[in-house]
Formats: structure tokens, C-alpha cells, sequence
């Protein structure tokens, strides 16, 4: 069913190779109402774009039988498909079916290596070898024939062609009395199976990480019901509900705690191991483990809806897309297979015209075509871009889609955006500067700053209140953003804010406030004026703690070559001191919020590729034109919509996480293409001049594929 977004996702079977997918893709792409398609050969998907009320589904499931797959929608609601079942079921399959395939084989090859030139023997090698090709070999027959007969040649027709030609020749060359080497197609066809039985359990390895979390959630729940606790399965439950969470229990689902208090571990959330204290009126994640005391929540979230299910669906969408570097393997992909039967057949015409016997020649070219399966260069992206995202999500970093890791390689600059990022962002009123008696100051002050949605308003109002003013109604409100409020209260116009703000209505600011004001600032606190009746009644401070991490998160990033920039509303004295205490040498300070998006572009027009890490509503812009825009998960929907990482947690460490793991994962990538580039390039001119013995390509080939799933495999054990 398509989403918000148009994108249709379908359950893919029958594909055998990444050329299959890539067959699949340019036939998706072709239908009428189809803007885009990936199909993803690691994880059995295909994502589809399509024009709303265009688009034939049944026609697309028709189009794709046609050429020899299976495409089902997957409709929301279903059930999470079972990957690391499928994987578990063809590892099974290619064990038994290499296994049989040796038990036959292996005499094939001893009675060809050390038997007597006798009919028999012959005879025997023609029998064993038969069963081998044709029974536990025939996944690549049935394959190549759908292949063929769409015309659309992949890696399964160079094996089918190359086994089968060896074994038609073995049998002609017996009819004729000639030199027989049935003991190549036998066991050409036996390594290629012990190729794709690893290929299989390296692949379900990759593909853990969604099953993983899946199975984070809880099964049953405690549901309140008439003032008894009945279990019931999760997905029964319904906003409004209230359930029954007991130490050691997980949370069934998104809530807010009614009754109760605990500390509930979110590392399956945010990466962070230390737990999080929650009472009364506070959000809680379903797979969340409560720690200790006997919690009441009630559901606000379920299904798709909840934390844990958006993570799943950004951990799929980033498996499921391609990065830019993916294209050049998807270009020569298409043209390989064609290109590579060409060879094989100028070199078996080259061995026959320079003299060679006919069956040097062949097996020659029976080597180009073993030895050129383009099945690593199909692998090498997608496997090490499931591992990565994959990992990610279990540091509490979450990838949106393939272009991040090709586009960190080249951040040279992460710009914070200071408060919720680097500080908690939890601001505390701690100075008050006035002649004013203390009760009236604070009562209008904070008046008009409660009627503020601004972190600093807030804080403002409850310092206020924490030293006894009685707040009173406001009127005429209104919030100047970047410089301070206005308000009516007790029938007397309030100024708080800037000087600036303060200076523009006509007051008078004496030199003692100025004094006090720099005092405050040179402190590390964020200070500001507050007056009427135009002159200037006082000056407050308020402040916010940096976090735990942020001075490491800072030392990091340096040490990877990368420039840190902080960049706040705050005036440049208090951005300063706080940017001396992190080790930041770059400040951009006293920007206004719709101003964030213009310093960004600053930076790159002076040639920086940024990253940007923020949370805040008035951060969408900026992250949007970052070239790696980061979102504190914690922070606001429209700020994570607008990354291309969320950060499950406000600890700035996984900034750095995020980076160097994208980094590492592109560095994955470039090495799986390197080696399956470099592997071809080098082994088809020596399988032409005679080099490379058919069985030996057979094992070569087999095992690029394994290497390069063996090598995306070491992300998972990234740190």
C-alpha cells in the first residue's frame, strides 16, 4: 500500500544474484506510473516510487513474473517479514545441496586425478558428473532460462553456460575416444555451491540487525482493566489503555507514566547504558526495561506509530537506498555479463586460430566465463551499507539513507548548535541585578517571560516562582524572536531582552547595568535587562550546563581531522567563555534562528562541507542546508524529518559516532569495489592466456562474494 510518500514496498523472491536485482530494478523502472524503484538484493526488497492513482500494482507483480521473480506489497499492518528465517531456511538448503554435490564429486575428481584410462572410468566420471550439473546444479539452469528467455543474461548463465559446455564436450570427447574432463563441470559446479552456502550465512549475519530490533519489543502487557490485570498479547493493546510495568518487564509500548517511579534502561533507544529516572507525567518507549518499582502507563502510542517502529522503517529505508558510488557498479553490472560471453568466446576462437587443441581452448574459455561473475560488484554496496545502518541503530545512531556515508567522507567542519546539543538545554535562573524591592521585580519579570514558549522564558518563571513571586495574568503579549518579550502585567508595559531590544524602545541603559551585564557574560552565563516605563529596573543571568560529554565529543572530533564550530544566539562574550571551556576555536554567536540556514551557507561558500548538529524546531532550515544535517532524536519531529541522521540521545558523542561510522562504512564500500573491480580486471586477462584452470576460477570466484559479505561483516563489531 502506498504511504504519505508514494512508495509502494515489495517483498521480493526468487533472486539469486545482484544482477537479478538490477534486472528487476530496470523492469520496475519501465512500467507507466513508476517514478523510481531500488531493489534491494541483501534484504529481498523493493522500493518503489510511483504517481498516485497511475500505477497498476497487479501489472507491476506481472511484469516482474514474467521475467522469472515473485514481488508481493507489503501492506501495512503485515506481519515483519522474517529475514533471518528465509536466510536460516537457504543456508539449509545450499548445505544440503553442497554436500550432495561433493559426495559426488569428490570421486569425479580422484577418479580423474588418479584412475585408469579405462571406459569405465569414464563412463562413471559421465554418470557422477551428470547428477552433479543437472540435479544439485540445477538452481543455475532454472535461473539461466528465465534469464535467457527475458534476454537479460546474469551471473547464473555464465555458470550454466560454462558447466554445461564442459560437461556436453566431456561427453562428445567420449562418444569420440578424446581426453574427457568431466571433473572440471563437476567441481566448477560444487565450488560455486560452496560459494553461495557462505555467501548465505554471511548475508543473514548482515541482515540481523531489524530482526534484532524487532524482537527488542515486548510480547505481552498487564492491562488495567476494570481495576483488575489481565495479559494480553501487545498488539491488542489501544491508545488510552493503562498497563502494568514490573521491574525487570519491558514497556509495551510508547506511554506516559501515571502512577509510579523507576529508572528504565533506553539503551535499545539511545545507545546510552545509564538508566533514566521517570515519574508521574513522563514519556516512556515501548522495549524500554524498567529497572526497579512498579510502573502505570498509559498508551499513547502502538503499532507503526510507536519510537521503535519508526526506527525500524529509517533502518530499512537506509538498507533499502542506494549510495551515488553504487551507480558505476550497477553501470558495468549491465553490460558485464554480455561482455564477458564475448570474451570467452574470442578466446576460444584466438586458442583455436594460433593452433591450440580444441579442448585447451575450451577450457579456456570455460575459465573467462567462471571467473568473471560479476556477483561480488553487485554485493559490495548493499552488504556493508546493512551491516552499517544496522550497527548504527544499536549505537543509537540512525542512518536515513545511503548518500550519508558517501557524503561524511568529506565533512570538514560540525557545527553545534549550542543549546540542547552541546549544553542539556535546560536553562536555570542564577543571578538577579536590581534596586527594585525583589517580589515586584520578579512578579512582572517572570509574568511576562511565563507567557514565553523559549527555554529562557521558562526558566525565568520558574526562578521566579522557586523565590516566592506570585505570578499574574499578562496581555498585549509578544515574543521578538532573538532579542526578548513584551508584555502588559498590572497594567505596566514590561521590556525583557537584549539591550539592543531595550535600546530600540527608547531606554536609557545605565553604565552599572552594562557593568553587570559583562560580568555576567565574562561568567559563562547568558545575562539580558528587564525594564518599564522606560528606564532599565534590572539585569538577570540565567545558565545552562554543558554535558558530561561535550569536551570529549569535541577532542574527538578533532583527532579526525575535523574542524568544530559552535554557533548560538547568545552574545559573543558568554559564546566565547563557554567555547574556551570545549576547546572550540571557531564561534558564530548572536544569530538570530531564521539566520542559522545563512551561516551554513557562509561556511560553504568558503569551500567547508558542514555537518550540522541541532534540535530545535528553528534548526530544520539549517539542517536541511548542511551537506550531513544531524537531528537530536530527542529533540522535535520537524528537526529529525529534517536531518539525514538522528541522534537517539542528546550526548554529542554520537555526533562523532555518526561520522566516523558513515566514514568507515563508505571506506568499506570503496574496499568491497576495489577488491571485486580488481579481481576481475586482473583475473579474466589470465583466465584468456591460459593461466587459470577452470576448478581453481570456480573457487576464486566463489569466494570474491564471500569476501567481500566477510568484510562488511567486521562493521558490526565497529566500537
Amino acid at each position: 500500500m502506498a504511504d504519505s510518500r508514494d512508495t509502494v514496498l515489495f517483498d521480493v523472491e526468487g533472486m539469486t544474484c545482484a544482477s537479478c536485482a538490477l534486472r528487476i530494478e530496470r523492469i520496475l523502472k519501465k512500467q507507466e506510473g513508476v517514478e523510481d524503484a531500488v531493489v534491494n538484493f541483501a534484504g529481498h526488497e523493493a522500493r518503489v516510487v510511483v504517481e498516485p492513482g497511475v500505477v497498476d500494482l497487479a501489472g507491476l507483480q506481472a511484469a516482474i513474473e514474467k521475467i522469472g521473480y515473485e514481488i508481493a506489497p507489503i501492506e501495512e499492518g503485515d506481519e515483519p517479514r522474517d529475514l533471518v528465517g528465509r536466510y536460516a531456511a537457504e543456508v539449509e538448503l545450499q548445505r544440503r545441496t553442497v554436500l550432495g554435490a561433493a559426495a559426488f564429486a569428490l570421486p569425479v575428481f580422484f577418479l580423474a586425478m588418479f584412475g585408469p584410462e579405462a571406459t569405465w572410468n569414464h563412463l562413471l566420471q559421465a554418470a557422477l558428473t551428470t547428477v552433479v550439473v543437472f540435479w544439485f546444479g540445477r538452481q543455475f539452469h532454472t535461473a539461466t532460462w528465465k534469464q535467457v528467455t527475458s534476454l537479460s543474461p546474469a551471473m547464473d548463465t555464465l555458470v550454466s553456460v560454462g558447466t554445461i559446455t564442459a560437461w556436453a564436450y566431456s561427453l562428445w570427447a567420449l562418444v569420440a575416444g578424446l581426453p574427457v574432463f568431466f571433473d572440471t563441470a563437476a567441481m566448477i559446479t560444487t565450488f560455486i555451491l560452496l560459494g553461495r552456502y557462505f555467501e548465505a550465512k554471511a548475508k543473514g549475519r548482515a541482515s540481523q540487525a531489524i530482526t534484532k530490533l524487532l524482537e527488542l519489543g515486548a510480547k505481552q502487557a498487564h492491562l488495567l482493566r476494570d481495576g483488575e490485570e489481565v495479559l494480553v498479547d501487545v498488539a491488542d493493546l489501544a491508545p488510552g489503555d493503562v498497563v502494568v510495568v514490573y521491574p525487570g518487564e519491558k514497556v509495551p509500548a510508547d506511554g506516559r507514566i501515571v502512577a509510579g517511579a523507576s529508572s528504565l534502561d533506553e539503551s535499545m533507544l539511545t545507545g546510552e547504558s545509564r538508566p533514566v529516572d521517570k515519574g508521574p507525567g513522563d514519556d516512556v518507549f515501548g522495549a524500554t526495561v524498567n529497572q526497579q518499582g512498579r510502573l502505570e502507563v498509559e498508551i499513547t502510542k502502538v503499532g507503526d506509530a510507536t519510537v521503535l517502529a519508526q526506527i525500524v522503517r529509517l533502518v530499512e529505508e537506509a538498507q533499502a537506498s542506494k549510495a551515488p558510488v553504487q551507480r558505476l557498479a550497477d553501470r558495468v553490472s549491465a553490460v558485464f555479463v554480455p561482455t564477458v560471453i564475448v570474451i570467452a568466446l574470442a578466446t576460444l576462437g584466438g586458442w583455436l586460430l594460433f593452433g591450440a587443441a580444441f579442448p585447451v581452448a575450451l577450457r579456456n574459455a570455460v575459465a573467462v566465463l567462471i571467473i568473471a561473475c560479476p556477483c561480488a560488484m553487485g554485493l559490495a554496496t548493499p552488504t556493508a551499507i546493512m551491516v552499517g545502518s544496522g550497527r548504527g541503530a544499536e549505537l543509537g545512531v540512525l542512518f536515513k539513507n545511503a548518500e550519508v556515508f558517501e557524503r561524511a567522507k568529506d565533512v570538514d567542519v560540525v557545527v553545534f548548535d549550542k543549546t540542547g546539543t552541546l549544553t542539556r538545554g535546560a536553562m536555570t535562573l542564577v543571578e538577579v541585578v536590581t534596586d527594585e524591592p525583589l517580589d515586584r521585580f520578579l512578579r512582572l519579570v517572570g509574568s511576562v517571560e511565563a507567557a514565553s514558549e523559549h527555554p529562557i522564558g521558562k526558566a525565568v518563571a520558574l526562578g521566579a516562582e522557586e523565590r516566592g513571586a506570585s505570578l499574574g495574568p499578562v496581555e498585549d503579549f509578544s515574543a521578538l524572536r532573538g532579542l526578548g518579550v513584551v508584555g502588559r502585567v498590572d497594567d505596566v508595559e514590561v521590556v525583557v531582552g537584549k539591550p539592543k531590544l531595550l535600546a530600540d524602545r527608547g531606554f536609557h541603559v545605565p553604565d552599572r547595568d552594562l557593568e553587570a551585564l559583562e560580568r555576567l557574560e565574562a561568567a559563562g552565563y547568558t545575562a539580558f535587562l528587564a525594564g518599564w516605563e522606560g528606564e532599565v529596573r534590572g539585569v538577570l543571568a540565567v545558565a545552562d550546563t554543558l554535558r558530561d560529554t561535550a569536551k570529549e565529543a569535541v577532542e574527538r572530533l578533532r583527532e579526525l581531522g575535523v574542524e568544530v564550530a559552535m554557533l548560538t544566539g547568545d552574545n559573543r562574550r558568554t559564546a566565547e567563555t563557554i567555547a574556551a571551556e570545549l576547546g572550540i576555536d571557531r564561534v558564530i554567536a548572536e544569530v538570530l534562528p531564521g539566520d542559522k540556514a545563512a551561516e551554513i551557507r557562509r561556511l560553504q561558500g568558503e569551500g567547508h562541507r558542514v555537518a550540522f548538529v541541532g534540535d530545535g524546531i528553528n534548526d530544520a532550515p539549517a539542517l536541511t542546508q548542511a551537506d550531513l544535517g544531524m537531528a537530536v532524536g530527542s529533540g522535535t519531529d520537524v528537526a529529525i524529518e529534517a536531518g539525514d541522521v538522528v541522534l537517539m540521545s542528546g550526548d554529542p558523542i554520537l555526533a562523532t559516532t555518526a561520522l566516523r561510522l558513515a566514514r568507515r562504512t563508505f571506506t568499506t564500500i570503496r574496499q568491497n569495489l576495489f577488491w571485486a573491480f580488481g579481481y576481475n580486471t586482473a583475473a579474466i586477462p589470465l583466465a584468456v592466456a591460459g593461466l587459470l584452470n577452470p576448478m581453481i576460477a570456480a573457487a576464486a570466484m566463489a569466494f570474491s562474494s564471500v569476501s567481500v559479505v566477510t568484510n562488511s561483516l567486521r562493521l558490526r563489531r565497529f566500537s
